[in-house]
């Protein structure tokens, strides 16, 4: 009898500055972020071809939100994926911070671009 693929799993991975959807043991996606004081800096999410279509970006993103609520920071959406998501699920707007030209040179500084 063949399993049931299994539920996408949600993990933040610290000492990468993401998250990370694994679907079956392989990692499907990543939505990455730098955190400045309160806030996490969201500036990049992508999910692998091979699971496009399936909603696994919006799974992800929902749960790094979740967890950045659940931290007791801010998001900021450099992102245009988790900009997109936030006009779409007004439950993170009291916590959605807007992307400033302040923010965006700080993060240019983070990345080192």
């Amino acid at each position: 009898m063949n399993q049931p693929p299994a539920a996408p799993v949600v993990e933040r991975v610290d000492a990468h500055h993401r998250y990370e959807i694994v679907v079956d043991g392989k990692r499907a996606g990543v939505t990455e972020y730098r955190d400045d004081g309160g806030r996490r800096v969201f500036f990049h999410t992508q999910v692998d071809d091979a699971y496009a279509g399936q909603g696994l970006a919006a799974q992800l993103v929902r749960q790094a939100l979740i967890d950045t609520r659940a931290a007791g920071k801010r998001i900021v959406p450099a992102c245009p994926y988790v900009a997109k998501f936030l006009k779409r699920h007004d439950e993170f707007a009291d916590i959605a911070d807007p992307v400033t030209p302040e923010v965006l040179r700080w993060l240019e500084a983070q990345l080192g671009r």
